[in-house]
Formats: C-alpha cells, structure tokens, sequence
C-alpha cells in the first residue's frame, strides 16, 4: 500500500489555488488600510501664520484656557499658546511660548452676526405668513475669538434672494401687465397666462397688480425675497 503522501488528490491543486487567492485578497485588504494622510499638526498649520504677532493669530492656531465665569461682554484676560507648529512672537519680537489674550466674554452664539458665517437657505419660503424660519450651521469667523463651541446652530428667518428686482417686476406691471409680463417675470406663468388672455381681466386685474406688487405682497414664485 502507497504512503498517504504519495497518494495523488486530484482536487490538491484545487485547494493550493484556493489558499493563493485568499493571500492574494487579504494582503490587498491590508494594503488599502494603510493610508497615507496628512496628519492633525499638517491640517491646522496651514492657514496659520508664521512670525506675527501671537494675539493676532487665528483662534483655530491656538489653545486658550478659557474660564466660563467671567462677567457677560466684559473684557477678560485669558492664557493662550500657539498649537504645536506654530510660532509667534510677542511686542517685543521674541518668540512666545505663553501669551495674554483679552477678548469680550461672551459665547460664539451670543457674537454679533457680522462676527459668523451661516448657511443661508434657499428651499424656505419667505413670503409666508407668519414668517417661516430655519435651522442654520452657522461659524464663527478665523480672527474672532468667543468662548464654546465655534461651529453652532440658530434659527433664522427665511430671508435668501432668487434675484428678482422690485423696481423690474412693478415697471412690467405698470407697462406690459395687460400682457401678464409682471407675473411672467416673477415665475408665475399659470397667473401670466390668465392675464394675458384675459387681457389683463379687463385691466381690473392688472390695476390689483400693480398696488399689490407695489407694496410686496405679490413677490417671486420661489418664495425669495426682493434685491
């Protein structure tokens, strides 16, 4: 009787091409997990200025102790470093490990609006009544310093633009409306062609336009506001 070693297995070259295959597999597995990114200190230090002035530095290139019990928009001192990689100097033109930094104390939510940035809306509509509003992403801008979290949310009026002229819409009304160029300008061409062949219902309905398109309760059909 032959050796079971020496026994050949048809199905043998079978399970070696199997075994290759799942090698083959895992180390491409393994290869595509090992990605090369840039790494925190990279991603920070690229909008951070080197040299200047430490109290002039962007707040996301510094780390500050910031204490929540200070007096509500009082000035108040806190002590700041540059983040790793970054370097600054002080007034006198040496590097600073440790600086002062005086800001008003006050949370991001509670900055002034021209001191952020939000997500302006563009699918609210801003001629409904009562005025909708809408959940907005809004940031702080680089060179404002504020106490919490920089990136907050708010609720604010509908109040985005599709481009639609005030002064346009009642000179079409005034002009052309027996033709229904009014409502066709704004988008409403349901309303254009009912004027149009209507002829402007008689110039009833184009004398109603005009007052109502005058004072900005007929707006466009997007629902955004006025330029």
């Amino acid at each position: 009787m032959a050796p079971l070693c020496q026994i050949w297995r048809p199905d043998r070259g079978r399970c070696f091409k199997t075994y290759g295959i799942i090698f083959v597999l895992f180390t491409d597995l393994v290869l595509q997990s090992v990605t090369v990114s840039p790494s925190d200190e990279e991603s920070y230090t690229f909008g951070c200025p080197s040299g200047g002035l430490c109290q002039r530095l962007p707040a996301n290139c510094m780390l500050c102790n910031f204490q929540h019990n200070c007096t509500y928009a009082k000035a108040t001192s806190f002590t700041c470093k540059p983040r790793k990689g970054v370097h600054c100097i002080g007034e006198s033109g040496q590097q600073q490990a440790n600086f002062s930094l005086s800001i008003s104390c006050r949370f991001c939510w509670q900055l002034d609006p021209s001191q952020y940035r939000c997500f302006n809306s563009t699918s609210c509509m801003t001629v409904s009544c009562p005025r909708r509003r809408y959940n907005a992403t809004c940031d702080v801008l680089d060179h404002v310093h504020c106490l919490g979290r920089r990136s907050f949310q708010k609720r604010l009026y509908c109040n985005w633009t599709g481009g639609y002229k005030w002064s346009t819409s009642l000179a079409l009304s005034i002009t052309l409306g027996g033709f229904g160029a009014d409502r066709f300008y704004l988008g409403q061409w349901r309303e254009g062609l009912g004027k149009l062949f209507s002829f402007g219902g008689l110039g009833i309905w184009t004398l109603i336009d005009v007052l109502l398109i005058g004072v900005g309760y007929v707006g466009p059909a997007d629902g955004s506001l006025y330029i």
